[in-house]
């Protein structure tokens, strides 16, 4: 079975969240570039935990979190996005919610480190900055009704879950994954930077809001 968020059922922002649009459009671009310059490309942009405790490529702090592995990597991570940035980005506004973001990737970023600090497995994706707006909504918006995509085999229909239970659901999962692949040598899922984004957008959400 796979739940896939599509939109907040509950409310609608206010302004076109034209933030959250041009995030969107900055990783096809990057993607893009990825698809045409190749794995060196990706290598020199990704971050890779042991040389960032070392001291080396820092910048792939920033870089990494608009980078992705495949079509379905940023096709999924795109759709959680725009599911629930706009709400997110309507109540913290335009300037405010890029800070958030890109300081809830370096959160995520500094979580898959400390997770892993010698690990020479590059870390690549916006799953982590993402987490942070999920963090954010849940907090925020917890009874809001997202409308979803329920896929059970071949079978597909939208249904509408509460957020308390939809992001909470998917946090619970990112953190008893935890765990299983904080040492791990391989590529796999960058469980650490999911749960460490998540709480900097739960904790920080407050101080982001739009007075």
């Amino acid at each position: 079975m796979t739940v896939i968020p599509l939109s907040d059922a509950t409310r609608r922002p206010a302004r076109f969240p034209a933030v959250t649009a041009s995030i969107i459009a900055v990783n096809v671009l990057a993607f893009v570039v990825e698809l045409m310059r190749g794995d060196a490309f990706v290598a020199a942009w990704s971050l890779v935990p042991a040389g960032v405790v070392a001291g080396q490529h820092l910048i792939t702090v920033l870089t990494s979190m608009f980078m992705h592995g495949s079509w379905s990597h940023i096709i999924g991570n795109m759709v959680f996005l725009w599911a629930f940035g706009p709400e997110v980005e309507d109540l913290m506004g335009p300037t405010r919610y890029l800070g958030f973001y890109l300081l809830g990737g370096i959160a995520a970023a500094a979580a898959q480190v400390a997770a892993d600090p010698a690990s020479t497995v590059t870390v690549l994706g916006a799953s982590g900055a993402i987490a942070a707006v999920m963090g954010a909504f849940l907090v925020t918006y917890p009874r809001d009704r997202v409308r979803s995509l329920l896929v059970i085999f071949v079978f597909a229909r939208v249904t509408y879950i509460p957020a308390v239970l939809l992001i909470g659901g998917w946090f619970l999962l990112q953190f008893v994954n935890l765990g299983a692949v904080a040492h791990q040598s391989g590529g796999g899922v960058a469980y650490a930077a999911h749960v460490g984004g998540f709480i900097f957008g739960a904790v920080a959400a407050r101080l982001f809001e739009h007075g």
